[in-house]
């Protein structure tokens, strides 16, 4: 599987984010390079799960759109009729 890369605007985002979560729910001040290494743990431990998770759910998406394509084919048949002498 792939690794999952970051850009820096949304790293600093998420160690801002996760920051203020430490401070704000538990009251503990966590620096930069703490906030990065959890971060990038839970990608590594979380990340298969989302992805798993997020293939099924486009797997189904899809699936239920190739149905109502389906449904719309057959909907613009044309009859076939055939004339008798």
């Amino acid at each position: 599987m792939l690794k999952l890369k970051l850009e820096k605007e949304q790293k600093n985002e998420l160690v801002s984010r996760v920051q203020d979560y430490f401070y704000k729910e538990r009251s503990e001040e966590i620096g930069e390079l703490s906030a990065e290494f959890l971060i990038d743990y839970m990608i590594a431990e979380l990340g298969p799960y989302i992805y798993n998770q997020a293939i099924q759910d486009a797997l189904k998406l899809v699936g239920d759109k190739m149905v109502a394509l389906e449904d719309d084919l057959h909907a613009i048949e044309k009859p076939i009729t055939f004339n008798r002498r």
